[in-house]
């Protein structure tokens, strides 16, 4: 498989295509701010200065996470991607949001601005969304072809996805697409009334609108690094896949963790049957690894740990963290 069929490879080409497109709209945007004297067009500016500073940091992302483990860290450093995506999402609040909600309260509540030449924003704002919608529907087919394989609707898929590259493409460009919509209601209703009040509202709305993805993939990004458990349809398979072993008579605890985008991490708390001998045990803990990994080839580390179902202190322990989904789920049986 070549690195561009490969899913890496897939969310790189995402997040170069949207980087260069946002480079290229962000010096469009603002030259025609400048001109016009529109609010609401340098609050577009900012938002593709935004989005390129956003795709640089996913771009270390996806290189640095790709670093293969060593003696410092075992488990690799798949975990950087989400602290990398979690600054893009700062980013966009820090350079995007702020910058539109100032220059819409300052447009809103400040002196007059004159509107000068309009067509030339027009322009700009039709040349950018044929570009925003060209890296939008890169980034749309990336999640489309995913969300089919994981045979999951899209917000499914959005809400599950363990890579934050494509999420936060596809959420930037849906947005971009959006405030050049509204840049070109504020441009319009001002030529039209004479009033910059227009200008002003459609560069708050601007700054609300990043706000609220800012804070949307700022959550993404902090449950994955916080530690989230692996995909339930995946849990559930190796739940199956263990119970139905014939050496084990109950799974009494399992615990899983995404280390990073396609890595998951296994914890497995089973009862074996007591008649099996230690090297029975063993081959069983080998064989069972091997059948997840072959059967999820997400699955990295894997950890079996023989305990007995009845000790009081594992099962108050398994209820205590799970509370009464601990029966649902057969946990400490």
């Amino acid at each position: 498989m070549t690195e561009r069929e490969s899913p890496k490879g897939e969310s790189t080409l995402t997040v170069v295509l949207a980087g260069a497109v946002n480079l290229a709209i962000a010096i469009m945007k603002a030259v025609a701010g400048a001109i016009t004297g529109s609010g609401a067009l340098l609050s577009e500016a900012a938002h593709s200065v935004a989005d390129t500073f956003t795709e640089i940091l996913l771009l270390t992302a996806l290189r640095r996470s790709s670093k293969p483990a060593d003696l410092v860290h075992p488990f690799g450093y798949g975990k950087e991607r989400y602290f990398w995506s979690l600054l893009a999402a700062v980013s966009i609040f820090a350079s995007g949001a702020m910058f539109s909600f100032y220059e819409g309260f300052s447009t809103v509540f400040g002196e007059p601005k004159e509107q000068s030449s309009p067509i030339v924003g027009y322009i700009v704002l039709a040349v950018a969304f044929v570009l925003e919608g060209t890296s939008w529907l890169q980034a749309m087919r990336q999640v489309r072809r995913e969300s089919r394989q994981q045979k999951r609707s899209i917000p499914a898929y959005l809400r599950l996805v363990d890579d934050p590259a494509p999420k936060s493409v596809f959420f930037e460009d849906s947005a971009a697409l959006v405030g050049l919509v509204l840049a070109f209601l504020g441009l319009l209703l001002h030529q039209l009334t004479g009033s910059a009040l227009y200008d002003g509202l459609a560069s708050i709305l601007i700054g609300l609108l990043l706000a609220v993805v800012a804070w949307s993939l700022g959550l993404t990004n902090l449950r994955l690094l916080i530690g989230r458990q692996a995909d339930p349809v995946v849990v559930r398979g190796i739940r199956q896949l263990l119970a139905g072993a014939p050496e084990i008579e109950a799974v009494v605890d399992l615990q899983t963790m995404l280390l990073g985008t396609d890595l998951i991490l296994v914890c497995a708390r089973v009862d074996f049957d007591d008649t099996l001998h230690a090297s029975d045990v063993e081959r069983a803990c080998v064989r069972l690894a091997g059948e997840m990994q072959e059967a999820y080839s997400d699955v990295s580390e894997v950890f079996i740990e023989p305990v007995p179902r009845t000790d009081p202190e594992l099962r108050a322990a398994v209820l205590a963290r799970y509370g009464e989904a601990a029966s649902r789920y057969g946990r400490a049986d």
